[in-house]
């Protein structure tokens, strides 16, 4: 590994877990507080590159002899983005949206050098969920899986069951796409 420390942009538990999979330890996490309200007529893509780099650029201001990654993860029904779920409310209207059809999950992925250079990845997943009845929505609220997940969801858990098929990184729709991840540190030499 280089001199620098290497700092994760995000206080996200699943990113750091995910990080720790592939044998990479940040010497610190330290989340960004940033604005993460969608622009108008923003594609979720552009949604999901842009906060990555917004959030490793402000990490990297305060700590500008450090490499900083940030990451961001968008569940996307065609042009729209779909909100972290942080109510029963949110959560159901959200598991109405994926039901019976494909969508889309985005990350972007952005790694800042000493001295500025900012490395980038976009990553698409595709996801198709099966059609879910009022039984399987019910079961799933209750299992609580959902508070604080884009999309309403966490691939990793009880509703793994309802997913008919990926194309693309698993890791991707967890929260952090790991192969395009670890290209970007060992090209920074973070091992």
């Amino acid at each position: 590994m280089t001199g620098a420390s290497f700092i994760l942009a995000s206080a996200s538990p699943r990113r750091k877990a995910l990080l720790a999979q592939i044998g990479v330890h940040p010497d610190d996490i330290v989340g960004a507080d940033i604005d993460e309200t969608p622009r108008p007529k923003e594609l979720p893509l552009d949604y999901a590159f842009r906060l990555a780099k917004e959030k490793a650029e402000a990490i990297a201001a305060a700590k500008p002899d450090h490499f900083v990654l940030g990451a961001d993860t968008v569940v996307a029904c065609g042009r729209r983005i779909l909100p972290k779920a942080d109510d029963e409310a949110s959560a159901r209207e959200c598991l109405a949206l994926l039901s019976g059809r494909a969508h889309r999950v985005y990350s972007g992925v952005a790694l800042v050098a000493p001295g500025g250079d900012v490395s980038t990845r976009l990553v698409e997943t595709r996801v198709k969920v099966r059609r879910l009845d009022q039984a399987a929505v019910d079961e799933y609220i209750v299992a609580d899986e959902w508070r604080g997940k884009a999309g309403g969801y966490a691939i990793q858990g009880l509703f793994a069951k309802h997913i008919i098929s990926i194309i693309g990184s698993y890791t991707n729709v967890v929260g952090l796409p790991l192969y395009e991840t670890a290209n970007l540190l060992n090209g920074a030499g973070i091992r």
